[in-house]
């Protein structure tokens, strides 16, 4: 994370100037080296972690009045806890490699009215009793500013902090993933994982960003974009590095030829309708012990209304016996339902919701009790079916 909040928001830059140790760790304010007092009347020190709340790269007034709190539960000058400050006792997982037992409440009448005053009223009340017995100690005049981590993101993701999953986040933030084919679905993709802290985003297509193309991804390019004809991995990438820096384009398929450009990934979305192409990505995510995602859609004009089925096959490394069954590589697709090309965006945008959902649920992010490694949506109906279940 860039050193921007602390340079153009007050509150932070009041904090660091007064020579607290303060941090911004993925979505969290920490404040290190606080003094307390332990149940043996011992001088330790903690840590107090508090949620964020931004304006792009610009302090808000705090939304929550709670406060993390890393370390034994502080308490008074004669070894009893300050029981004003008790909300939670439970070990919370905050993600950002923080683990914090204690959760406190306290909120002055008014508020608090910016970050200042939030850490350095909690701050107050935790050192307080400490000071009587160690006068002079502070959690003041002892920090020198520790450079910024190193986050994929250009801003602070308060959203993940404000859901309290930092640290399911946090699984996927290793991951290395490939995007090939930014059409309707793959740029949906690239729109859910561009929000996820993964490593790095490639993008493969040959393509032109063409008008037809706006109608059916994300977002709404203007006039001037379209004129420009730009390649889709160009236009994609350039709209999402606004958030997030780790996105690569590849203005180009993915071949026996330049499969080497996937090494290294962890796991691929395969949002190609070609066969030959889609074999070759295939066999080299196969080799290289990728797990990926395969989509498919397809849509016919029947009755005067439209129907059709959605499709999301997973491939890992425990399980990838069903994929000959389930993709079809041939070169003539004319008799598969996917090869269909009619695309609508709401059903673009559902068929990357189930392929980065599925992508979660293997990485541990959501739930998966069935371990399903195919699914189907069929619009008429709203059904919904499972297969090819992991053992």
């Amino acid at each position: 994370m860039s050193l921007a909040p602390f340079a153009r928001s007050a509150d932070l830059k009041r904090l660091r100037e007064e020579g607290y140790l303060v941090q911004i760790k993925g979505n969290l304010l920490v404040l290190r080296e606080v003094p307390y007092l332990n149940s043996k009347k011992e001088l330790k020190r903690g840590t107090l972690v508090s949620t964020l709340n931004m304006a792009g790269d610009v302090t808000r007034p705090p939304e929550t009045r709670t406060m993390h709190w890393i370390g034994d539960y502080p308490c008074n000058a004669d070894g009893k806890p300050i029981e004003a400050l008790r909300h939670q006792d439970a070990t919370v997982n905050l993600g950002n490699g923080l683990s914090a037992p204690h959760t406190f409440s306290n909120k002055p009448e008014d508020g608090y009215r910016d970050y200042h005053h939030k850490m350095t009223t909690y701050g107050a009340v935790i050192s307080g009793p400490a000071t009587t017995l160690a006068p002079g100690v502070t959690a003041r005049g002892n920090a020198v500013p520790e450079e910024e981590e190193n986050s994929v993101f250009n801003y602070v993701d308060t959203a993940t902090g404000r859901a309290g999953i930092g640290a399911l986040s946090d699984r996927l933030a290793p991951e290395r993933i490939a995007i090939v084919g930014l059409g309707g679905t793959g740029a949906y993709v690239l729109d859910l994982t561009a929000k996820t802290p993964a490593a790095e985003i490639r993008l493969f297509d040959p393509d032109e960003f063409l008008t037809h193309n706006a109608f059916r991804g994300p977002g709404a390019p203007s006039l001037d974009e379209l004129r420009d004809v730009p390649l889709k991995v160009n236009y994609w990438a350039s709209v999402y590095s606004r958030m997030r820096k780790g996105i690569t384009a590849h203005p180009m398929a993915i071949g026996e030829t330049n499969a080497h450009l996937l090494d290294g990934v962890t796991f691929a979305f395969v949002c190609v309708d070609d066969g030959p192409s889609k074999k070759a990505v295939v066999a080299k995510l196969e080799a290289i012990g990728a797990a990926f995602v395969d989509v498919g859609m397809g849509l016919q004009l029947d009755d005067g209304s439209l129907g059709g089925i959605l499709r999301v096959t997973a491939s890992t490394p425990e399980k990838r016996d069903h994929v000959p069954n389930r993709i079809d590589f041939s070169d003539d697709r004319g008799h598969d339902v996917y090869a269909t090309n009619i695309q609508v965006a709401d059903l673009n945008a559902l068929n990357a919701a189930m392929a980065v959902i599925k992508w979660k649920k293997i990485r541990g992010f959501y739930r998966d009790l069935e371990r399903e490694h195919h699914s189907t949506y069929t619009t008429d109906g709203n059904l919904l079916l499972n297969g090819d279940l992991a053992c």
